[in-house]
């Protein structure tokens, strides 16, 4: 079945945007019924989901929808439009998200274990006690809430060895990332920059090359994190948890503007 003109468009434009590193808003009307609306009912997409298994709704306009508690597992949300939508405690499990919009989405004690987002919008999006564990996430949450979830064994991170669509790894400015378990994390070149970790736990994560400036790190746990290259411009780091035990914070740039108290 051919995919309708418009959905095709989307696609198109969202992976070229993509190529600009992830400046994917640009010259785009957010306001437009592409991105506000929904073609579809939770009784639809219900109906979706005993029909096929995995369902694809790739493309689909499901902004503003409720999708709670839904079992989702393995679906295909590829360019989806789902800004608005409501996915608090759904079942996301190895979900395909990539290039989706999930502005303001809420995912609220969501599962999105082993779930791909790359070059996802998830612009305050709300993932408070999400569980995100192994997934790969190259999206921008800018603004998100992700407080007391999980992003253990994730890959945020920028994989430098296929980088043909420019810089494409995670953007947390100005998160709220407070007691997020971030344990075995990949963070090496993730945009931290003004988020909120205080009491995160950082164990063994790699913050190679992370851009860290005026983040809040105030007693996260640090043991066994690796801080090579990691930029702490006016970073706060107030009684950390590990520090004698970080690895390569000797090679951190800018740990003389560090503020520790």
């Amino acid at each position: 079945m051919k995919r309708p003109i418009g959905t095709a468009v989307l696609v198109l434009a969202v992976t070229m945007v993509a190529a600009a590193a992830q400046d994917m808003m640009r010259n785009l009307d957010l306001s437009s019924p592409d991105m506000v609306s929904a073609e579809m009912t939770r009784a639809d997409v219900e109906a979706a989901l005993g029909a096929a298994a995995p369902a694809d709704f790739t493309g689909k306009k499901l902004s503003g929808l409720d999708l709670s508690g839904l079992d989702l597992s393995g679906v295909n949300f590829r360019a989806a439009r789902l800004n608005k939508t409501k996915l608090a405690g759904a079942k996301l499990d190895h979900a395909i998200l990539d290039q989706a919009w999930l502005l303001d989405a809420d995912l609220t004690g969501a599962n999105l274990r082993g779930a791909s987002l790359f070059a996802s919008q998830m612009g305050r999006a709300r993932l408070d006690g999400a569980d995100l564990s192994g997934a790969r996430v190259a999206a921008d949450l800018t603004r998100a809430s992700l407080v007391g979830a999980s992003i253990a064994d994730a890959h945020l991170g920028a994989d430098m060895r296929n980088q043909s669509m420019g810089l494409m790894r995670a953007v947390l400015k100005s998160a709220k990332l407070d007691r997020v378990n971030a344990r075995g994390a990949d963070l090496s070149r993730v945009d931290l920059e003004f988020a909120s970790m205080k009491g995160a736990d950082l164990t063994g994560a790699s913050l190679k090359n992370a851009q860290l400036g005026g983040a809040d790190l105030s007693g996260a746990t640090i043991t066994d994190a690796d801080f090579d290259g990691a930029d702490l411009a006016s970073t706060t780091l107030i009684a950390p948890i590990g520090l004698d035990r970080a690895r390569n914070f000797d090679k951190a740039r800018n740990r003389d503007r560090l503020i520790k108290q």
